[in-house]
């Protein structure tokens, strides 16, 4: 043991080095004994704490001590005989010192007085001080301040240590003088304990794969949304590019975390629902959340937030855990002087349209001249009318029309404070993204409190949270609409009236004429969505003991979210109709109600200096319910009017239709981690959960995982011979984890009241839906093998984690024979497996925060392979239309046994006939035809990118910070829809990518990659086929991020704790070897945001 000091000074009276209060008998009896092990049974059986150093008593072995009921002097007399060392009882220690050395040299008083505060001279009460080595300690005082006697020693080390703060060892020097200690904050805290959000748990002895986010990293890297910020940090947790709707502010993303593992019902495979299966669960505070709420989220109220990816993470989460778990924290209210905080932005969104490449109006015109579309007498005038017009200059920019630049702001004011005992914070916050269709907008505003109070042996905190959300959807329609008007065209007449219609001489028929996509906008369409959500959770810990307690937590929340439209009676859709149908308003209302409530036992201790164990167990239980209620009145007298209750009625089809859910579940958790002497470590998880989703057959499951792994650099021989290498662990782990995404009407039969037809006055009831009483569980089995490695004084730092998941039993709709008079249920419908690897390398080219600087680079990369093991013969039976199906030049998702989910079927193509400009395919057989036939599809790629993966690089000089991080996303295809249907499916009454001018087929002879333009292509269009199916490389820059924290002198003379001014760019280039048009219905955008924060 080192020479430790841990007597404190309780009483100012000083002691004399000989005072012996009372006698000590002791009962020993030992062999070979060190004096090491006499002392520990020595403190074991008596009140006396011993105080020496190590390289004196090293050489004390072999001692054989026979004493029943004897004084403790015999023994340490025995003990100490011949080693030229004394001991001294000082109340409750016992000294053990050189028998030169004199009492008054040795125990004389020291008085150590001091303040603690942090880096912005802030006072922190409750730190925690220790004499180096000890388990004693005292804390300082509401005013940080700190006074107490100790004995006086050379070598006198204090160790402070608080909560969210990094530790710091001082040593006392002779001259005694006051100290003032400032703690730095522990950006990296988080990563000591992995949050679950059920248990905490060790890190250095977790088996699980997890990635923890501190707020300091959500601030470095943000991009647009906590949820891009998220994926750019780890690159396993994968949104997935929507093309089509771009930047929109009120479009959810599709989330992936580490692959799909949930078939979608045949009917939602080409919908965004399918994207919602295998959305990750969401935990706050305990509780679950919706996607949107963790879109809407205020990120200044976010303390941290860990991913969770494997069984070892997520089976404690039962039925929910498959797709992965995303635990956040809000904001933990910390001790001290009453600090507030304000942070303030402006935010851009500049539209990005540089992925368009359309004709000009001369282009265009001459092109349609050449085919011949203006022949026709007919149209002679109209032709010569817009040619000189165009001759003129006439190039009307459809693009610009319905897109801006938005200016949007988000404020956000935090208050915090308290003692040792009482804690607050509260924070307000107003978030207001501009987008940049116009009409388009978000807004948002967040407010918290969160109160805790806490003793030695309770700990209670409430935490209220409200957040309101409006948003509307642009009135302007659709972003493609604008950008296949032709530039002769224009959207206003010489009268500066609007053009309803434009004539075209492709044109059939008065119906088929191209309709001006700003008439919903000019008429008053509008659509517009809000909710408003309230959320409470309390929880109440007691301490039995200082390694034994108990958590219970409630958690309260309701959800309204109300989505109106409104068409105008004037609209053209209404001609012809009674007064009574003229105009439409439409409301659907959803409410939602929720209350979780959990018991959480946890213990943890440390046996012989080697055994650490953590155990917890915890029961929860759990009911939602949802009500939905869709109507729609009509019947307006003026466009003006559009409330609801000036409608004189209900429309045709327009009554009101709703539904109401119920869905309860309950668990018990198991979890313990066994950790053996800082190198070995085992891991056990089990959960079993009861849920209504399920068949009566099936209503309880049980989930489980294990774990174990080394800690191969607390070695000894591997401290000797490999000192290069600072941290070497290896784990794994294997478990399984369920997926309950559906609703719980898909295992029990429905039935529907028949309100159209009546007996008597009242109604009957019809079987709705076909109940599968039998419908199990989907199970998702996971393995997952890691390794951590720090070298170069931990300049180096490497992770990798392989993983293969295996959901043997996903659900989907399959057909049932007629006899059951339902065409459809659900079921087990098959298998998919995800495998692939995790790797995250950092750098730390430059360290040295005495100079205030730092340089890092950081490189994360995930690859994840799909494949459909198994598909049931029911659920082939529905997708057998589907997979021997073209529909339109447009691909679909298919599922097929040995491919991929997100695989690209179609034709293969041996190019466009020089001689005719028809495009040639090969058939099953490998025959060459013109013909196209569906049975002739084969797979042409994956959707999926073999790597998708994040680099970024952060400096901090002083005060300066810069971060830049980069995606990059290599192996994957995609489909080139702007090839297909603006080149080659080109509809040559609007506007066309420029490619065909020069890469179609002109005339006999030309070998080219698209086939001849056709003025009626509808009947000749070219289906899915791997013309356009390339190669989906992609580097991007995904954030800009740079700030400056103004000094502390230069701070206290405006009268502030802290000033920083700084800019996060996203989304600043996109390079990919696909050239296609980003954001058909929505543009992509560019987004600047400019910010002040400040604190006092």
């Amino acid at each position: 043991m080192k020479f430790l000091v841990l007597l404190l000074f309780v009483a100012a009276l000083p002691l004399s080095a000989s005072v012996y209060g009372q006698e000590a008998r002791v009962t020993l009896h030992l062999k070979n004994a060190s004096f090491e092990e006499v002392v520990k049974v020595l403190e074991k059986a008596t009140s006396y704490t011993f105080l020496y150093r190590d390289h004196q008593v090293a050489n004390i072995k072999e001692l054989n001590l026979e004493y029943t009921d004897v004084d403790i002097k015999v023994v340490l007399d025995a003990c100490l005989k011949g080693t030229g060392l004394t001991y001294r009882l000082m109340d409750n220690t016992i000294v053990i010192q050189h028998v030169a050395v004199t009492s008054s040299d040795t125990l004389s008083k020291v008085t150590v007085k001091g303040i603690v505060k942090d880096k912005k001279g802030e006072l922190l009460p409750g730190v925690t001080i220790r004499v180096k080595g000890t388990t004693l300690g005292f804390v300082t005082n509401v005013k940080g301040k700190f006074d107490i006697d100790l004995p006086k020693r050379d070598s006198l080390v204090l160790i402070f240590s608080f909560v969210g703060y990094k530790q710091q060892e001082i040593a006392v020097k002779k001259d005694n003088k006051p100290l003032t200690i400032v703690l730095v904050e522990d950006l990296q805290e988080v990563e000591e304990v992995v949050v679950t959000g059920i248990f905490n748990k060790p890190k250095e002895s977790f088996t699980g794969a997890v990635t923890a986010v501190t707020k300091e990293d959500i601030k470095r890297n943000f991009s647009r949304n906590l949820l891009q910020t998220l994926s750019n940090l780890d690159p396993s947790f994968r949104i997935v590019e929507n093309n089509a709707y771009g930047s929109d502010p009120n479009v959810l993303p599709e989330i992936q975390l580490r692959g799909a593992s949930t078939f979608a019902n045949v009917q939602d495979l080409q919908l965004a629902t399918r994207a919602e299966l295998n959305l990750p669960l969401f935990i706050l505070d305990g509780f679950e959340v919706s996607l949107e709420r963790v879109q809407d989220l205020n990120n200044e109220d976010i303390e941290n937030i860990t991913i969770l990816k494997d069984a070892s993470a997520t089976s404690i989460y039962g039925s929910r855990g498959a797709n992965g778990v995303v635990v956040i924290t809000s904001l933990v209210p910390k001790a001290g002087t009453l600090k507030a905080s304000y942070r303030g932005s402006v935010k851009l969104e500049i539209p990005d349209l540089s992925t368009y490449d359309l004709l000009n109006a001369k282009e265009k015109l001459d092109l349609e001249y050449r085919l011949g579309a203006w022949d026709a007498e007919a149209y002679q005038d109209l032709y010569r009318e817009l040619k000189e017009k165009v001759d003129n200059g006439l190039d009307y920019d459809w693009l610009s029309l319905p897109v801006r630049t938005g200016v949007g702001q988000n404020h956000s004011l935090n208050v915090m404070g308290g003692n040792e005992e009482w804690r607050f914070s509260a924070n307000l916050a107003y978030d207001e993204t501009i987008g940049v269709m116009k009409g388009s907008d978000r807004k948002n505003f967040n407010g918290s409190l969160n109160l805790s109070y806490q003793t030695k042996k309770l700990m209670v905190s409430e935490n209220l949270a409200i957040g309101t959300n409006n948003n509307a959807n642009s009135p302007y329609g659709t972003f493609s609409d604008y950008v296949a008007m032709n530039p002769y065209w224009t959207p206003y007449d010489d009268n500066g009236k609007l053009i309803e219609n434009y004539d075209h001489p492709l044109t059939t028929s008065a119906n088929s004429k191209k309709e001006n996509p700003v008439y919903n906008k000019y008429i008053g369409n509008w659509n517009k969505t809000r909710y408003t959500n309230v959320r409470n959770s309390t929880s109440v810990r007691y301490n039995f003991t200082e390694n034994f307690y108990l958590v219970g937590t409630l958690g309260l929340s309701r959800n309204f979210s109300q989505a109106d439209n409104f068409v105008p009676p004037s609209h053209k859709q209404f001609a012809g109709k009674e007064v009574n149908q003229k105009g439409r308003f439409g409301r659907t209302e959803t409410e939602t109600n929720q209350w979780q409530g959990r018991l959480n036992l946890n213990y943890t201790n440390t046996f012989n200096e080697k055994h650490m164990l953590t155990l917890g167990g915890s029961g929860e239980i759990e009911e939602k319910k949802e009500e939905r209620l869709s109507w729609a009145g009509t019947g307006f007298s003026n466009d003006n009017i559009d409330f609801p209750s000036m409608a004189l009625g209900y429309g045709d089809n327009t009554y009101p239709t709703g539904s109401k859910n119920t869905t309860r579940r309950i668990a018990l958790i198991f979890s313990g981690n066994y950790y053996y002497d800082m190198r070995y470590f085992f891991d056990v998880n089990f959960n079993a959960n009861g849920s209504s989703s399920f068949g009566e057959d099936s209503r309880w499951a049980t989930f489980w995982s294990v774990g174990a792994g080394w800690n191969i650099s607390n070695e000894e021989f591997f401290i000797e011979y490999v000192p290069f290498i600072q941290w070497l662990k290896v784990k794994g782990s294997y478990g399984v984890s369920g997926n309950m995404g559906f609703s719980p009407e898909d295992a029990m039969a429905v039935y529907t009241l028949d309100t159209e037809n009546d007996y008597m006055s009242r109604f009957g009831a019809y079987l709705k839906a076909f109940g599968n009483s039998t419908l199990k569980w989907q199970n998702t089995y996971q393995l997952n093998l890691g390794v951590e490695l720090h070298t170069w004084n931990r300049r180096l730092q490497f992770e990798f984690s392989y993983y293969d998941k295996l959901t043997n039993n996903t659900v989907a709709e399959m057909l049932l024979p007629i006899s059951h008079g339902f065409g459809t249920a659900k079921a087990n419908s098959g298998s998919i497996r995800n495998k692939g690897w995790d790797a995250k390398v950092t750098v730390n080219l430059f360290h040295n925060p005495n100079r205030g600087f730092t340089w890092s680079v950081t490189g994360s990369f995930n690859h994840t392979k799909n494949l459909i093991e198994k598909i049931s013969e029911g659920y082939k039976k529905f997708l057998k239309e589907l997979n021997s199906s073209m529909y339109t030049a447009d691909v679909y998702y298919r599922y097929r046994e040995g491919y991929s989910m997100d695989a690209i079927y179609g034709l293969r193509t041996v190019g466009v006939d020089p001689a005719t400009g028809q495009r040639m395919f090969l058939t099953k057989d490998e025959d060459v035809t013109f013909a196209q036939n569906a049975e002739d599809m084969v797979y042409l790629g994956d959707r999926l990118p073999k790597i998708n993966g994040n680099l970024s690089t952060n400096l901090a000089y002083k005060g300066f910070i810069l971060t830049v991080g980069f995606g990059v996303k290599w192996g994957g295809k995609q489909f080139n829809s702007t090839l297909a249907n603006k080149t080659e499916n080109a509809y040559l009454i609007l506007n066309q990518d420029r490619r065909v001018l020069s890469d179609t087929w002109q005339k006999p002879g030309d070998i080219v990659p698209y086939k001849k333009l056709m003025l009626n292509s509808a009947s000749t269009n070219t289906f899915p086929c791997d013309a356009f199916v390339q190669k989906d490389n992609v580097f991007q820059c995904t954030n800009i991020n740079v700030s400056y924290n103004f000094s502390d002198q230069f701070c206290r003379k405006l009268g502030l704790k802290g000033l920083s001014l700084g800019a996060n760019l996203s989304d600043v280039f996109y390079i990919s070897t696909v050239k296609r048009e980003r954001g058909t219905s929505y543009p992509f955008s560019r987004n600047p945001i400019f910010f002040l924060s400040l604190s006092f």
